[in-house]
């Protein structure tokens, strides 16, 4: 329980992060109070933390042939879609998050989101 909760908050980190290097990633934007913000960006990474849990296994499946054509960068446009997806799950939730362009935006986010993770997956420990 402790490493999810961990890995929500680097979830959120890299999410904030990726919105303040990518100008085309707006979160909690139009929230006044910096606990409204704080809250809004753990539940998009809660979210986002759910859709690459149950869908992110199913689309590398069915895009393995893509990896391998492309080494594995097409992972990067896999990531890309699982944050198309939690921008649109965030939508009726209630939650400020709206991505402009897929492609640019999109990817260059998820690329910074990556690098995020891979970098918080070394630092934690496993839970085997």
């Amino acid at each position: 329980m402790t490493n999810f909760l961990i890995r929500v908050i680097a979830n959120a980190a890299a999410l904030w992060v990726a919105a303040l290097l990518v100008s085309g990633i707006d979160l909690a934007q139009g929230d006044s109070t910096w606990t409204t913000k704080l809250v809004t960006v753990l539940l998009v990474a809660l979210v986002f933390g759910v859709v690459n849990a149950f869908i992110r296994p199913i689309v590398k499946l069915l895009s393995l042939p893509l990896l391998v054509l492309t080494l594995g960068l097409f992972t990067f446009i896999v990531n890309a879609f699982m944050l198309q997806i939690t921008e649109w799950l965030s939508g009726p939730l209630g939650l400020d998050f709206h991505i402009q362009s897929f492609f640019w935006d999109a990817v260059m986010a998820a690329v910074i989101i990556t690098v995020v993770s891979w970098a918080v997956s070394v630092l934690l420990p496993s839970s085997d």
